[in-house]
C-alpha cells in the first residue's frame, strides 16, 4: 500500500493545529491568532462569504495602523511559547494592503523575533490582486498561500463574483499559474456549498488535473439564516429543528440555515466521493485536509484541524483595529476578549473567558453525542455549526451530523488499514518549502 500523505506545511489559518498540551498543563500554552489588518474589506462579494457582514455589525471596517501593526507582531511572538511563529494574515482580501504593508510585516517581525526564533508567514487569498511582483515577495519571503478556488468555472463563478458581479475565474486561475511559475508554494481552499456539494469528482478532477494542486482544503459552508446579525449559541434553542426536520436542510422556506449552506447528505457525498478518489489514485503524494487529520488521529496524535479537538480556545482572531475575538468565526460583540493596546495578546488567550469558550465544546455536547461510535473523530465538530436539536430534542447537535456519520463510515475502515501500516513504517514530515 503506498504510503499516506504527511502535511509538508505548517497549517493553515482555518486548519489551526491542536495544541499539544492538557489546558490545564502549567506554562503557556501554544496558541494561533489570525490576523485581519484589513478587516472585513474585500474587492469581491461572495455570494456565502460570512466575514462581508462584519463591515456592519463592527460598524466600520479598514487598514490597521502601523503602531497596532508592530504591536501585534510583539506581543504574538513574545507569548508563543516554542521555536517557530506562525502568522497568518486574512481578510476580507489582505493584498488589497498593498505590499508596501508587507513589507513593513516583515521588517517587524525582524524586529521582534527572538533570537534562533523561526517567523513564518501564510496569506489567504481570493488571488485577483496577484501580479509577479507580489508573487515574487512571497516567494523571496517564504509565504505559504492559500488560494480560495471553489473548482471549474461554471462551478467557481456561481457565487465567487466582483462588487459588480462579475466572474473572477479567469483572475484565479491566473494567480495560480503565476504562483506556480515563481515557485511559491501555495494550498488550495475550497468551499463546499449548496451548489458544488453534488460534483465531488468533478471540482476533484480540476483541482488535481487542471489546477495541479497537492494540498487541498475542503471547507463545508454552513450559517445560520441571521448568520449577520446573530452570533452563535445566542439563537433561541427553541427555534432550532430537530435532525431529520425538513427545516433541517437548506431549500425550505424555513429552514435554519443559508440557501447556500451545503445539505448535510450531500457533505457526507462529497467527502465519500473525493475519498474514494484519493485513495485510488493519489495516497501518497496528494494532502486532503479531513483525510489527513483522520489518519493522525486514529495514530493517537493531536487533530490537525480545530474543528476535531475534543476542545478549542487556541486559536484567535485580531482585527484591524486591535480588538481580539475568541475565534475567526465569533467575530461579534458578544466573544471580544479585548484589545491589544489594553492587554496583551498572550493574556487574552489565557483568560478565563477564552478558557471557558474552549472548554464548551465539549462541556455542551449532547448525550446523542456522547454515545456516537465517532465521537472521537468529531467531537461535535466546529460549535457554530450545532444549529438543529438531536430526535429526543435535545439542542446542540451539529447540522452536518448526518453527512459526518455517513463520511466515517465509508471511510474508517480504510483509514484504518492505512494507519496499520504507519506504525510499520512511520515516515517524517518533509520540511516547509
Amino acid at each position: 500500500m503506498p504510503s499516506p500523505p504527511m502535511k509538508p506545511n505548517p497549517p493553515m489559518p482555518f486548519d489551526r493545529p491542536a495544541a499539544p498540551r492538557r489546558p490545564d498543563s502549567p506554562g503557556p500554552q501554544p496558541f494561533h491568532a489570525m490576523a485581519k489588518p484589513v478587516g472585513a474589506t474585500c474587492n469581491l462579494d461572495c455570494t456565502y462569504c460570512y466575514y462581508l457582514s462584519k463591515e456592519n455589525l463592527l460598524q466600520g471596517s479598514g487598514r490597521m495602523s502601523d503602531e497596532t501593526l508592530e504591536l501585534f507582531i510583539k506581543q504574538y511572538i513574545e507569548g508563543v511559547p516554542g521555536g517557530s511563529v506562525v502568522f497568518s494574515w486574512q481578510g476580507g482580501e489582505p493584498t488589497l494592503l498593498g505590499l508596501a504593508f508587507f513589507r513593513k510585516v516583515i521588517a517587524f517581525e525582524k524586529k521582534h523575533a527572538k533570537p534562533g526564533q523561526r517567523i513564518e508567514n501564510d496569506l489567504q487569498t481570493n488571488g485577483t490582486l496577484l501580479d509577479d511582483e507580489w508573487c515574487g515577495f512571497l516567494k523571496e519571503n517564504r509565504f505559504l498561500v492559500g488560494l480560495s478556488i471553489d473548482g471549474p468555472k461554471e462551478i467557481h463563478d456561481r457565487y465567487r463574483v466582483t462588487k459588480g458581479k462579475k466572474p473572477t475565474f479567469d483572475l484565479v486561475f491566473a494567480a495560480a499559474q503565476r504562483l506556480q511559475r515563481h515557485g511559491v508554494p501555495f494550498n488550495t481552499l475550497t468551499c463546499v456549498n449548496r451548489f458544488n456539494g453534488r460534483r465531488p469528482l468533478d471540482v476533484y478532477r480540476f483541482l488535481r488535473q487542471e489546477l495541479n494542486s497537492t494540498y487541498l482544503q475542503f471547507i463545508p459552508i454552513v450559517e445560520h439564516k441571521h448568520f449577520d446579525r446573530v452570533a452563535p449559541q445566542k439563537w433561541n434553542p427553541a427555534d432550532l429543528p430537530k435532525e431529520g426536520d425538513p427545516e433541517a436542510r437548506p431549500g425550505h422556506p424555513h429552514s435554519i440555515v443559508t440557501d447556500w449552506s451545503v445539505d448535510p447528505e450531500d457533505w457526507g457525498y462529497f467527502l465519500s466521493k473525493v475519498f474514494d478518489r484519493w485513495l485510488s489514485r493519489d495516497l501518497g503524494t496528494v494532502m486532503v485536509n479531513h483525510f489527513e487529520t483522520l489518519v493522525a488521529q486514529h495514530l493517537g496524535l493531536p487533530s490537525q484541524m480545530c474543528i476535531y479537538t475534543q476542545n478549542c480556545g487556541r486559536g484567535v482572531a485580531v482585527e484591524n483595529d486591535g480588538s481580539v475575538y475568541s475565534c475567526d468565526h465569533y467575530v461579534y460583540p458578544e466573544y471580544r476578549l479585548g484589545y491589544l493596546q489594553a492587554k496583551p495578546l498572550g493574556e487574552l488567550v489565557a483568560s478565563r473567558e477564552q478558557t471557558k469558550f474552549g472548554r464548551a465544546k465539549s462541556e455542551t455536547l449532547p448525550q446523542y453525542c456522547r454515545q456516537c461510535a465517532y465521537l472521537t473523530d468529531c467531537w461535535g465538530e466546529c460549535p457554530k455549526n450545532r444549529l438543529i436539536r438531536t430526535p429526543d430534542g435535545e439542542p446542540g447537535l451539529n447540522y452536518l451530523c448526518r453527512g459526518f456519520k455517513q463520511f466515517f463510515a465509508h471511510a474508517l475502515p480504510e483509514i484504518d488499514r492505512i494507519t496499520t501500516v504507519l506504525r510499520r513504517e512511520p515516515l517524517k514530515p518533509k520540511p516547509r518549502m
